[in-house]
Formats: C-alpha cells, sequence, structure tokens
C-alpha cells in the first residue's frame, strides 16, 4: 500500500495514486488547501468566489463514491479553482465586472463537465480582468491579486487569468484552469513562476466561457509542474481516452535526444534585465543534456505583431459582444478595457475579415516553415512582471506595457500554434521566467513531451526556483 504523501511537496500523479489507494482522502485534501487558503487567501488575493462548506461538501462526495468502490478518473477529489470567466453551476459569476453575469452565463461547459464528471471538487472562481481584456492583471472592481514572488512588493500577477496561478501557490488548489486568447494562460503562468499550456485552438469547447475573440479563444490549465500539467490536460482533453498516469507515463518516454528544437531570437529581442539570460541558460543546460538546438526564423512574426497593435481580432469581436449582450455592463467598465472599445468604435466589419483572412494564410505559411523543428523556443514574457502601482493609475503605460507582455504569446494564439510554458529562471528582479514551447498546429502532445523531458533535465519549479517569498 502506497505511504501517505506530503501534499504540499508531492507530485499529482502520486496523490491520485494515494487516492486510488486509500492512504489519502479527498477530505484530507480539503482539509489541507482550506486550512492554506485561511493562512494566505486574504495576503494573495486569488479568489472572486471561495465557498469553504461546498468545498467540503464536494470532497466528502469523492470519498463516498471512493468508498463505493468507484473510480471516476485522475480528478476524483482533487481541488481545482475555475477562472471567473468559465461557467461553474452554483457559483456566481462576474468576468470581472462589479455586479454579477445573468444566470445563463452559469452554464456549465464541456471543460467543467470533465472535471465533474470525476468528482473533481472546485475550490473557487478565480480573479480575471475584466472580459478577460488584458495582460496585467489588473481589475479596479475586484483589485489585482498578488504575485507570490513580489517579495513584499505587490507586482502583477499576470492575466487575464490572474487568480489561477496564485491560486497554485497558494495551495488551495492543485489545479487551475483559465482561458487563453493572446496568452491569458501562459502569460500568469510564466510571471508565477507555474507551468501553462495552451492548448490546439477549437480542442478545447469554449462552451461555458464568457467570450474575448471566438476565433483566439480557448480553455487551458495550469499547474504547479508540467508533469501535473500533463495530467489535468489529459483528464480534460477530449481526445484522450487513456487514464492520465497512462498517458503521462508514456509521454515520459520521449528524451531530449528525440527532439530537434530551434531557438527563435526573435523571442529574445528586447527582454527585460535577466529574462534572455535565464532562457538562455537552462537551453544551455538542456543542450548539454542531449537537446538539439540550432536557430530558427519564422515569418511574419512582426506583422503579427504590428497588426496585434492596433487590436488584432479580439477588438472587434469585443465591440460587437460589448454593443450587444452586454450593453448593460458598459458603463462599469475598467478604465484600461474602456479605453481600447472607445479606439475601436468605428472599426469596420470589413477590416475585421481583412484580418481574418491575413491570419489564416500567414498562419498557413508559418506552419509550414517549422521544416525539421519539432518546435520553437524562447522566453513566454519579455518584460518583468510591473509593480502595480506602475500600471494602475496610467491607462497609456498600461496599454503599452501590455503589449509588451503580449507580444511574444500572442503569436501563437494569432496563428494557431500550440503554446506551452515552464518556469526556467528568475530574472535580475528575483521574478519568474518561463520559456515558451511553440509547436505547429495539432501538435499538443508534442508540446507536452518536450515540455517533460526538459523538466526532467532541468528540475521542477520548486527545485528550480525555489518557493516564493510569499510562501516562505
Amino acid at each position: 500500500m502506497n505511504a501517505k504523501p506530503d501534499i504540499e511537496t508531492a507530485a499529482l500523479a502520486d496523490l491520485v495514486a494515494a487516492r486510488r489507494a486509500g492512504t489519502l482522502s479527498a477530505a484530507e485534501i480539503a482539509d489541507w488547501a482550506i486550512a492554506n487558503h485561511a493562512a494566505r487567501g486574504e495576503a494573495f488575493h486569488a479568489y472572486t468566489t471561495w465557498d469553504e462548506d461546498r468545498f467540503r461538501t464536494q470532497a466528502a462526495a469523492a470519498d463516498a463514491v471512493q468508498a463505493a468502490g468507484v473510480d471516476l478518473g485522475a480528478l476524483q477529489g482533487i481541488p481545482v479553482s475555475i477562472k471567473d470567466l468559465v461557467g461553474v453551476q452554483g457559483y456566481p459569476i462576474f468576468a470581472g465586472c462589479p455586479r454579477e453575469l445573468p444566470e445563463e452565463w452559469r452554464r456549465e461547459g464541456p471543460v467543467v463537465s470533465a472535471i465533474r464528471r470525476q468528482m473533481g471538487v472546485i475550490s473557487g472562481k478565480t480573479h480575471t480582468v475584466q472580459f478577460a481584456f488584458g495582460g496585467l492583471g489588473i481589475n479596479p472592481h475586484w483589485g489585482p491579486p498578488r504575485n507570490p514572488w513580489g517579495d513584499g512588493e505587490h507586482r502583477s500577477p499576470g492575466g487575464s487569468s490572474s487568480g489561477a496561478g496564485v491560486s497554485l501557490h497558494e495551495g488551495s488548489a492543485l489545479l487551475a484552469i483559465g482561458t487563453d486568447t493572446a496568452g491569458s494562460v501562459r502569460m500568469p503562468a510564466s510571471m508565477t513562476g507555474t507551468a501553462g499550456f495552451r492548448p490546439a485552438w477549437g480542442r478545447w469547447s469554449t462552451e461555458g466561457v464568457v467570450p474575448l475573440a471566438s476565433g483566439l479563444d480557448t480553455p487551458g490549465p495550469l499547474a504547479k509542474t508540467v508533469a501535473d500539467l500533463a495530467i489535468g490536460f489529459a483528464a480534460i482533453d477530449p481526445l484522450i481516452a487513456e487514464d492520465p498516469i497512462a498517458w503521462l507515463e508514456r509521454q515520459s518516454h520521449a528524451s531530449l535526444q528525440d527532439f530537434n528544437i530551434g531557438v527563435l531570437d526573435w523571442f529574445f529581442e528586447d527582454c527585460e534585465p535577466g529574462i534572455a539570460e535565464a532562457a538562455q541558460a537552462a537551453l544551455d543546460e538542456l543542450a548539454k543534456a542531449g537537446l538539439r538546438l540550432s536557430k530558427a526564423e519564422l515569418p511574419h512574426l512582426d506583422d503579427v505583431t504590428e497588426i496585434f497593435s492596433r487590436g488584432g481580432l479580439h477588438v472587434g469581436e469585443m465591440v460587437q459582444f460589448m454593443s450587444d449582450e452586454m450593453a448593460d455592463y458598459r458603463k462599469d467598465l475598467d478604465p484600461n478595457v474602456a479605453i481600447r472599445l472607445e479606439s475601436a468604435e468605428t472599426y469596420p466589419a470589413a477590416e475585421h475579415r481583412r484580418r481574418v483572412k491575413a491570419f489564416e494564410r500567414m498562419g498557413k505559411v508559418v506552419n509550414a516553415s517549422f521544416g525539421g523543428f519539432h518546435a520553437v523556443v524562447g522566453p513566454t514574457t519579455p518584460a518583468t512582471p510591473p509593480l502595480i502601482s506602475e500600471v494602475d493609475s496610467d491607462p497609456a503605460h498600461h496599454l503599452a506595457l501590455n503589449l509588451l507582455m503580449c507580444r511574444n504569446t500572442n503569436i501563437p494564439s494569432l496563428l494557431h500554434l500550440g503554446g506551452l510554458t515552464f518556469p526556467v529562471g528568475l530574472d535580475a528582479a528575483g521574478m519568474p521566467v518561463g520559456l515558451q514551447v511553440c509547436t505547429p498546429a495539432g501538435q499538443d502532445e508534442t508540446a507536452v513531451a518536450i515540455a517533460l523531458a526538459c523538466e526532467r533535465a532541468l528540475g521542477t519549479a520548486r527545485e528550480r526556483l525555489g518557493i516564493p517569498p510569499m510562501c516562505q
């Protein structure tokens, strides 16, 4: 029989094994998570909605099913936080607004349903930038969560899934679900020292998710390690039928020597102090361990960035959504969101169609340009998580920094590539640096396998980065 693992440090695979063996209960995991929230919740500010009674009730139900000899899946009894842009029955949904959205938006889509079918435990609803329109985590209605790496300073946790990575460090969740349009899973994962994955667009349904840009939006998971992330992905993914633990083991059979990786210099340009250096140091270590690395180039990166700086695809769809279904909420908009919508009021439908076709054309060219590379890599975000005080009161500065922060993550989104980030070091300010693995469309399993092999060689975030100052 498996020994009882330390929930704080154990891999998710070991926790699942212990739960299946009967040496660890969902109630024990819930007690651990609730105690962590009681100790850290006020400081971390990860959640819009936290319901301790509902948490315990779900855990007890998962244990009752386990006691009856029924295993519903790897997530049974595992606490999962859900971004407050995603509908969960029985929980309010605000989408970052000061008022709750109509009840129809509580309806659960396939991602939450997959968690529910396994009796995963919903820990609560985590903070988001209003309507997911921003990468820095700012929200004047609710206040931004604290990045646990801030060391006494209130730094951005990334956005728009601003509470997701924070909930993992708080210890109130073992898996987090965010959404990603231009990087809203990968930016907070990179900025909080966690792993985050944007599945291929269309692979995970957006039903039950408040939209930003339907042609780009996708739910995605965050976890403390790539191995944990892989289990969460496999447990929810509609295309993976085998047990997530078995799937993880199969993906882990690949070694660094199996992959040919392109280093994209474009991702390293204009990085703030220590970011490019940390990413390069990790790549140097991986090369010594056997990863095949060489320089890579992809076309249209500047073209994508230029169109993104003018609103990409999201601004046109957001204006339409706010003018139609959410017209009553326009008066409550965060100034950082409102300023971008106001500038797009005269945005013509013909221009939107032109951009859609341009991205489709560029995406085909870029996907065909990978050649013999399994993936291209570089820093996930080029900027250090800023102090909240620097960006909370100046919309113009906020907009400029937001564009910089999204520069590397918007490329996979707009070109429909795969995108996975995992932590590889600390920058000059002592903040986490993520390495982004970008794969051609439809190669999600390859992205996971590459990241797993890299994590085995470099060590997990806890081993490589240490413990965030706020968690010590």
